[in-house]
């Protein structure tokens, strides 16, 4: 189940998230707008709805965190943007990096 929102995912929404993968949850986060897309099976499906909703590409990055270390990764195809200067499917900019775990910290302040 995909839930998108720009306040803390509560309790019940977390449970509902972790019916894809269980122990991971994948999420997708407007950096400008504060608004986080998670709980899908692939972050695209996430980034559709962020960017179908007026987010801009160059905004949204993906990740996910693992609920058993209760570790923020920052790892998703659809940060492979070039012209975004990230090569990578890791976020490789420190100050996205940093702005993306504190939302994500934010969303999920529940579990982490």
């Amino acid at each position: 189940m995909i839930i998108t929102k720009d306040k803390p995912f509560t309790n019940d929404e977390i449970e509902k998230l972790k019916e894809e993968f269980d122990v991971y949850i994948k999420t997708v986060i407007d950096l400008k707008r504060k608004i986080c897309s998670a709980g899908s099976d692939r972050h695209f499906e996430s980034e559709k709805i962020l960017l179908e909703d007026g987010s801009k590409q160059s905004d949204v990055w993906g990740g996910g965190i693992d609920l058993e270390t209760k570790t923020i990764d920052f790892n998703s195809f659809i940060n492979i943007r070039p012209t975004d200067k990230n090569t990578s499917n890791e976020i490789q900019d420190a100050s996205i990096r940093e702005e993306y775990e504190k939302l994500t910290k934010f969303f999920f302040s529940g579990i982490l």
